[in-house]
This record gives C-alpha cells, sequence and structure tokens, in this order.
C-alpha cells in the first residue's frame, strides 16, 4: 500500500503539462552581443568623425567659396563685390590667354604622363628582376620623389641656369654646344625641359606601385605559360598585363588629377615664361587671383578647372568598371 501510493505520487498528473526547460541567458545573450555590435558601430564613428569634420572643412569650404565667388566681380583690394551672373566664365571663355594655357596643360599632362608612365614602367620591370641589393637599388631611384618639390625646383633651376648652370656650361666644355643652351628662355628648350623635369620627378613612384603589383603576379603562371611554349612578349601580354592593369590604371587617374593641378615645379622654375609659353591653367588662375587681384575670375577658372577634371575622370572610371568587369 505504502509503496503504491508512493509511485503515484512520482508520477506526473496525466494531461498537465510539463514545464518547458529554457535556457535563461539565450535571449538576454543575444541582446547583449547587438548591443555590443552597436556600441563598437558607434564608437568606430566617434573616431573617424573629427577626422571627417576636418576633411570636409578644409575641403567644402575652398570648393563653395569659390564657386560662390566665381559668379561675383570680387577683388582682393575691394571689399564691396556684387553678382554679376556668369560674365566671368564669359570673360574667361574668350580669352585666347585662357586657351593657350589650356592647350599648354594638356600638351604638358600628356607628355608628362606618358613618360613617367614609360619611365615607371620600364624601372619596375627592371627592378622585379633584380635578386640580389633590390633594396638599394628601390631606394636610390625613389630619391626624387622622396625630396620636396621646391628644392628639386631650385636645384634644376640652378643647374640649367643658361649664364652661369652647370649642364650648360658642361656641354660646351665638352664641345657640345658652341654657346652654353639656353634650356629655360628659348623657346624651343623650354618646355621640353620641363617635360624632363616631371618625368625624372614622377616616375619613381608610378614605378614603386607597379613593382608592388608585379610581385602579386603568380610565379606558377609563368612557369605554365613557359611549359605551353609561350614567348616573353605574349607571357607579358596574356598574364602581367591582366593582372596590374587595375593598379596602372589608378595611377593614370591619380597622376592626371596630380599633373593636371601642377603649378610648384612650372612656377618655381620659369614661373610661366618666357612670353606665357609654359603658363598653364593653374598658373593663369593665380595670375588672375594674386598678380591681377582679380579674385571672382580667378574662382570662375578653378571651377572650369575642376569640372573638366570631373569629366575626364568619369571616363577614367567608367574605362576602370569596365576592365574590372572583363577580369571577372
Amino acid at each position: 500500500m505504502t509503496s503504491s501510493t508512493t509511485c503515484l505520487q512520482l508520477q506526473p498528473a496525466k494531461g498537465r503539462p510539463e514545464k518547458e526547460t529554457r535556457n535563461p541567458g539565450y535571449g538576454g545573450g543575444e541582446y547583449l552581443r547587438s548591443r555590443k555590435r552597436m556600441i563598437a558601430k558607434v564608437t568606430g564613428f566617434c573616431f573617424i568623425l573629427p577626422a571627417m569634420l576636418v576633411v570636409l572643412l578644409l575641403l567644402l569650404y575652398p570648393v563653395m567659396s569659390s564657386i560662390f565667388y566665381s559668379f561675383t566681380n570680387k577683388n582682393l583690394i575691394k571689399p564691396a563685390y556684387s553678382f554679376v551672373g556668369f560674365e566671368n566664365y564669359a570673360k574667361i571663355l574668350t580669352d585666347p590667354v585662357f586657351w593657350a594655357a589650356f592647350w599648354t596643360n594638356i600638351k604638358w599632362t600628356a607628355a608628362s604622363l606618358l613618360g613617367q608612365l614609360l619611365v615607371g614602367f620600364t624601372g619596375a620591370l627592371a627592378l622585379n628582376r633584380i635578386r640580389h641589393a633590390a633594396g638599394v637599388y628601390r631606394t636610390c631611384l625613389i630619391i626624387p620623389w622622396a625630396f620636396p618639390s621646391i628644392v628639386l625646383a631650385f636645384s634644376w633651376k640652378w643647374i640649367l641656369n643658361g649664364v652661369s648652370g652647370f649642364l650648360p656650361n658642361f656641354l660646351v666644355q665638352v664641345g657640345l654646344c658652341a654657346t652654353p643652351p639656353q634650356f629655360l628662355s628659348s623657346a624651343g628648350l623650354v618646355f621640353p625641359t620641363l617635360v624632363f623635369v616631371n618625368i625624372w620627378f614622377g616616375a619613381p613612384l608610378i614605378m614603386v606601385n607597379i613593382l608592388s603589383a608585379l610581385q602579386t603576379v603568380p610565379k606558377d603562371q609563368y612557369e605554365a605559360a613557359q611549359l605551353d611554349g609561350a614567348s616573353a612578349w605574349q607571357s607579358f601580354i596574356h598574364i602581367t598585363v591582366p593582372h596590374i592593369r587595375m593598379v596602372v590604371g589608378l595611377l593614370v587617374v591619380l597622376r592626371t588629377i596630380w599633373v593636371f593641378n601642377s603649378f610648384d615645379i612650372i612656377y618655381l622654375i620659369t614661373g610661366g615664361g618666357p612670353a606665357n609659353l609654359t603658363q598653364t591653367v593653374p598658373i593663369y588662375a593665380y595670375n588672375l587671383g594674386w598678380g591681377l587681384k582679380q579674385l571672382g575670375r580667378s574662382s570662375a577658372v578653378t571651377v572650369l578647372l575642376l569640372l573638366f577634371l570631373l569629366v575626364v575622370c568619369a571616363l577614367y572610371f567608367r574605362l576602370l568598371n569596365k576592365w574590372e568587369k572583363e577580369g571577372e
């Protein structure tokens, strides 16, 4: 009797549902994890917020102020100014000096960029084959890019000076020239000389970036191509170029913007002369704004320059997107 009663007491009542066992920390753990993710995102945003504000202030304020002043007759001497609409743009687009500077800018950018690509690409291919003391060669070749442009500009100005410069007098002493060549004042020599200086200055940057891209190309692909009987040129076209063309494309975009906006090298060496033969659009804008004090017209020039570069970059990125889709 006692044992049967005990068994009945131990058995659960029929029809009564058993109490579900639930992990008490399951829901709370998921909430804590989502909260931690949210805190991490907010913390990261707070860390980059000061840098974003600085970039916006340094970028947004000059751009907006240039656009605003381009529609005014703002002068650095007179405090008062008024809105003139598109008058500044009309004067600039009908100014033959502007179009001469623009054409010089096109030639300057195309010649400098092509030369930098050829020299930088050749140097990268050569360094990629060097196995001993490669770091020493790389360090020596990067020297032009490591120095400030003002130091390089004045150094070349001293070397190429037609009266006391080292190179003109050296060419006379070795008998290659009867008189010292005027590299910085001759109409036929000044522009090629500046292009040479800019190529010498910018090629190391392209060389280092292309060298880094070359070192990421898988070696087994070259070995497989050799086993299949491919020549060195075929391996270069079908293996090397597809792997590095995105890097080269981005370098072309960045260097186009940089060279087209280049001001320091030309201005420090020739000042845009002689007779405006080396005057580019940035120097033209500088002369309007700080020479003639016409800030309104100078701002209009910078806005036109910005629009032109935006169109060029859009074409570049369209080509890069096409390459990327082909690579996929």
